[in-house]
């Protein structure tokens, strides 16, 4: 299947934050399927649950939620054999540079601070789309 067709999984528990990604990607001409997650566990969840029929183009992860936090799941992610080749885009409001290493070792994709504007949220879901749709 190519990744036109595959959806894109926003896993973050702010809704207002999955929205706006959602809204920026349409506006910028990629209609795919979104497909929005509030935790970490939903997201394992589904994973396992449904791969590979419904596996995603990318998978925009936050840091931190409650529960199973955006750490625990890439490093979950990225040392299944089946799931590991998912690209996983950290999307953060974190700027530690101890998150970044962090994340990179335990097998990011990229690693992005959630901006402060629409029009760079609109830049960035663009700059993804072209590496990943």
């Amino acid at each position: 299947m190519s990744n036109a067709r595959l959806p894109v999984f926003i896993v973050d528990d702010d809704e207002d934050d999955r929205i706006s990604i959602r809204d920026a990607f349409i506006e910028n001409k990629h209609h795919k399927q979104y497909v929005f997650m509030e935790s970490g566990e939903q997201l394992i969840y589904h994973l396992k649950g449904s791969f590979p029929h419904n596996h995603p183009s990318v998978i925009l992860l936050d840091l931190n939620m409650p529960g199973k936090n955006g750490r625990d799941v890439l490093r979950e992610i990225k040392m299944n054999d089946r799931l590991k080749r998912i690209p996983v885009v950290i999307f953060t409001t974190s700027s530690s540079e101890g998150d970044r290493i962090s994340s990179y070792e335990l097998g990011a994709n990229c690693f992005i601070a959630k901006p402060n504007s629409y029009q760079e949220l609109m830049e960035i879901t663009q700059a993804i789309a072209k590496l990943w749709f």
